[in-house]
């Protein structure tokens, strides 16, 4: 694992600048550094030793060097790829991953992400053509960014590293914030930074003659088969056992998070390695740390934990957000800091279970469409004069399931951890943005309007739930610590089998996950294969009633930045309402005050409002 930047650019000083990218990535790669410099080009890598360890520093060429590349990640099938390379009359130098791509580039070009199987980001330049080919895996496990200002192309595996160039215009884009409300997170590829984009999870770039051409090489689709439940288990165990075992490939000890539910404990049960992490916090009933030494104790293997304090909680936010780039108000991205940091002390490499909720269904709102089978009955226009009705009603319990029941996800739906309404969103904001939430999975949904309204929502949460989310603070949570995170459900292969499953394997009015279950419950030793995922639960809900937590907190909701975008007698009667127990407000408050509290890390300087 490792970060890379570079910059296309007519200054001289190009040695200086990709120095400055560099160092401000190094907490990816502590191990080395390597750069390329050549006419109006800079290339820098920083590298986290995992395979081939005494051969595999980057920047790397071919033969003439001709060709050579920045890359960030870890191919799995690398070693199949070498073999077809080598019959194909290529001369290799080096045990790496890392050269694989680079003959690869050689004899596929433009289609060689198409050829990998794993996780990973890189560039690729041609001194002869002189042009710039930039990727990043299907799923988007490992992060890009790019830009284009004053005649300067720069890309980088974090924003943070365009900080320090001269032709890097930092400007707040408040254009997404109505967007940020609703999904509690960065759903775009446009970010708060103006004019950088991250570049879309399979996806390619190819910059040359100062034109950007974007080429989306994988497209998620679901394609059913008729299979018996005992068949499609037998496909996910085998699947997840080859996935697993291509996710130890490593030249160094590779350990675990492992939390209490499913997801981790079935990794951790098939790769069984020595070391295991987690973290949990001293209120029971958001504690994990039993239920994983339960399961360390019953495999055999170590288990190291740690208790999070709230405030080591609170004090870690502002480093938090500056490795995070974005802002994000999920409250297990502070968690995964701190089991990171402490796996980082043992291992340079650790497994994760993301990905499994949404690739095999493990999501309750999945359900609705066999939970509530009574409902769905009464006739759709029925459904859908209650619905138009409950729009206009108060918030309360409820009132959520007749607006969905009575609508098709694509007027209601963008995402399992939705926080904002549109409506309380605009209420709360201070001027009015263009981006609503449903303008941000219109694309998606047109892409899927001939599949079931549970593979819609699927397909939704992959693209931005997962892609946007869940997958940045994995990667940026541990690579704050030079620690690689993999993530084994998170394979095109494991996606090739889950995408075949009926929806009664998926989700039954009994459960979710049900065919993944059942393939986990063959190799984990305890009832974790029935648990429901928690995901290194967080208490900010109780934190926030809390004197000290919620002066803090009311003192960021009035800052002048605050008052600036938002109502903020709005937000103070939320606040209220949730310490008095009068209503759960704890993630509509979490999310704009995370907001404030980036906003503070990148932007504190500026004019409060310049855009």
């Amino acid at each position: 694992m490792c970060g890379i930047a570079g910059i296309i650019t007519k200054r001289e000083e190009k040695e200086e600048l990709i120095t400055k990218m560099s160092e401000r990535i190094k907490h990816r790669g502590p191990d080395g550094e390597g750069f390329f410099i050549d006419d109006d080009i800079a290339l820098a890598h920083r590298r986290l030793s995992i395979i081939d360890l005494s051969t595999g520093n980057q920047p790397m060429f071919n033969e003439d060097k001709s060709i050579v590349i920045v890359y960030n990640g870890e191919v799995y099938n690398y070693k199949e790829l070498k073999e077809e390379l080598l019959a194909l009359g290529h001369t290799f130098t080096t045990n790496s991953d890392t050269e694989v791509l680079v003959h690869g580039y050689e004899e596929w070009h433009t289609d060689l992400p198409k050829h990998l199987r794993g996780m990973f980001a890189f560039a690729i330049y041609d001194t002869k053509t002189k042009e710039l080919f930039l990727a990043r895996d299907n799923f988007g496990i490992k992060p890009l960014y790019y830009a284009y200002m004053n005649d300067t192309f720069m890309f980088a595996s974090e924003i943070k590293a365009f900080l320090d160039l001269p032709d890097f215009q930092k400007e707040f884009n408040e254009s997404i914030m109505q967007a940020y409300l609703e999904f509690s997170f960065v759903p775009t590829n446009e970010t708060f930074f103006k004019g950088v984009y991250r570049l879309d999870a399979g996806s390619s770039l190819l910059f040359k003659d100062g034109n950007i051409t974007i080429n989306k090489y994988f497209k998620l689709d679901f394609k059913e088969e008729n299979q018996t439940f005992s068949e499609a288990v037998e496909k996910i165990a085998d699947v997840m056992k080859d996935s697993v075992n291509h996710h130890l490939i490593s030249d160094v000890e590779v350990g675990s998070f492992l939390s209490s539910g499913i997801d981790s404990s079935y990794i951790v049960s098939l790769a069984k390695p020595n070391k295991t992490y987690t973290v949990g916090y001293d209120i029971a009933k958001y504690d994990e740390i039993t239920y994983a030494k339960d399961l360390a104790d019953k495999l055999g293997i170590t288990n190291k934990s740690h208790v999070i304090t709230k405030d080591e909680y609170m004090n870690s936010l502002s480093d938090i957000f500056y490795y995070l780039d974005e802002p994000t108000s999920d409250p297990a991205a502070i968690s995964l800091y701190f089991v990171a940091k402490l796996a980082s002390k043992d291992v340079k490499v650790v497994l994760s279970g993301e990905g499994a909720d949404e690739f095999f269904g493990g999501y309750n709102i999945y359900r609705y469409d066999v939970d509530m089978g009574f409902y769905n009955k009464l006739p759709y226009f029925i459904r859908h004069f209650f619905s138009n009705i409950a729009k206009h009603l108060p918030e309360f319990k409820g009132v959520n399931f007749l607006i969905r029941r009575g609508e098709k996800p694509e007027n209601y739906y963008i995402g399992v951890n939705r926080n904002f309404s549109e409506k309380m969103a605009r209420k709360v904001l201070k001027n009015k943005y263009p981006l609503r939430g449903i303008d941000v999975t219109k694309e998606t949904y047109a892409e899927y309007s001939n599949f079931t309204d549970i593979e819609k929502m699927q397909a939704i949460d992959i693209n931005y739930w997962l892609m946007k989310d869940i997958l940045l603070k994995a990667d940026r949570m541990t690579m704050a610590s030079g620690l690689e995170g993999r993530v084994p459900f998170i394979d095109k292969c494991v996606f090739n089998v889950a995408k075949t499953l009926p929806i009664e394997y998926k989700v039954t009015k009994e459960n979710t996950k049900v065919a993944l279950r059942e393939a986990a419950r063959e190799v984990i030793p305890t009832e974790a294969y029935k648990k429901k995922k928690l995901g290194f639960p967080v208490p900010i809900r109780e934190w926030i009633k809390d004197d000290d937590v919620y002066e803090e907190v009311k003192n960021t909701l009035n800052s002048e930045i605050a008052r600036y975008y938002f109502n903020t007698n709005v937000l103070n009667k939320l606040l209220i309402e949730h310490k008095n127990n009068k209503k759960d407000n704890y993630r509509k408050i979490w999310t704009v005050y995370c907001f404030l509290k980036w906003y503070d890390v990148f932007f504190k300087e500026e004019k409060v409002g310049k855009t």
